[in-house]
């Protein structure tokens, strides 16, 4: 028969061991979570600071492009080890915002540059909002005041295009490629009529105005001969304006002779070159040696400017920013009325309303 005290010493026995397991089942299981929780605060303390870190090379991004204090300076050609410069600035695109706002910086910074002794405008570009080409005009102008500045003429150089090329001034000179095409010079002011097709969609404007011509060029009613001689007279003087500065850009040039080369015609390089609208056929090599001969300063090279990326360019991807395509389907989208000196607006608008209707 078991001895009764040996069956109370393993009873016992057995709850202690239960006891010191469900202990140690406790400690562990402690442990496992006070691990996890420091687990967890250091993953957010590594977050935290990596977000810092990303601030603070942002920061300090955006601080070195502050101090360049506008565009980067890229040769080009010529003497690497040359002080004196030709700086080669290019207009590349239809002349609108943003692509304006980067051209005058470098026009300034090219103007304000004592090291730059001349400059080599590029222009393949088929022009674009009035106010825009005059206003690169204007500042070409003041350039062409102070150092010389010759005009190279690339793929295309037509209305905005060719108005900016007048910034030579008289002492200037301008050269187109073999194969340029040029000239389309006059005013457009893009406007579509859609009294029909809003009559059959059942739509009709009743705009609240205040005067007569306050919804003067709206597309759901017709242009009255009013509205006709308000916008008539508005064309007309930046039309002027446009011969005006050909007058100034071309001395060579009669009035009579620019008004009947003020059609909207476009020319052939060689067409240009035989009615005065410019003065050689070369290309940006031979434009720029013969810029350096015309200085006749001794070692020059020829510099580009170039920005670094913006910070939205930087956190967005290339990918991410507008086209000239998009920026341009964008402007002629407004409602608002646009006045260009610009060829082929009838066919980009065109394909605006193509790409709206899809």
């Amino acid at each position: 028969m078991p001895d009764p005290s040996e069956s109370s010493k393993s009873a016992a026995e057995i709850t202690r061991k239960a006891g010191d397991e469900q202990v140690v089942r406790l400690v562990i299981e402690a442990q496992t979570a006070s691990g996890k929780r420091w687990g967890t605060r250091l993953l957010m303390l590594l977050l935290f600071l990596s977000v810092m870190l990303n601030f603070m090379l942002i920061s300090a991004q955006d601080d070195l492009f502050t101090e360049l204090d506008g565009p980067m300076e890229s040769y080009l050609s010529g003497d690497r080890e040359a002080e004196q410069k030709i700086a080669v600035i290019r207009v590349s695109a239809t002349i609108m915002p943003p692509f304006t706002e980067r051209i005058l910086d470098q026009i300034e910074h090219a103007t304000e540059d004592d090291n730059v002794k001349g400059m080599v405008l590029v222009v393949d570009s088929p022009g674009g909002l009035v106010a825009d080409s005059h206003q690169m005009y204007h500042r070409l102008q003041k350039f062409s005041e102070k150092k010389p500045l010759y005009v190279q003429m690339q793929r295309i150089a037509a209305s905005g295009g060719y108005y900016i090329a007048m910034g030579v001034g008289e002492k200037g000179k301008i050269f187109a490629e073999p194969t340029t095409w040029t000239g389309s010079i006059g005013v457009i002011i893009p406007h579509y009529n859609a009294v029909e097709l809003a009559s059959k969609v059942g739509i009709k404007s009743e705009p609240l105005t205040t005067g007569e011509f306050k919804d003067s060029l709206s597309s759901f009613k017709p242009i009255s001969d009013r509205d006709r001689e308000v916008w008539d007279a508005i064309i007309d003087e930046a039309f002027q304006k446009f011969l005006g500065v050909i007058q100034s850009g071309r001395p060579n040039l009669t009035r009579a002779q620019i008004e009947e080369l003020a059609t909207g015609q476009v020319f052939t390089a060689d067409q240009a070159l035989n009615n005065g609208m410019v003065d050689g056929i070369s290309f940006l090599d031979d434009t720029i040696s013969t810029l350096e001969k015309d200085l006749d300063l001794g070692p020059l090279k020829a510099i580009e400017y170039e920005y670094a990326p913006s910070l939205t360019e930087i956190l967005m991807g290339a990918k991410q920013t507008s086209s000239e395509w998009q920026l341009l389907q964008n402007l002629l989208a407004s409602p608002a009325p646009h006045a260009f000196y610009m060829l082929g607006l009838d066919d980009s608008t065109a394909r605006l309303q193509q790409s709206s209707a899809n």
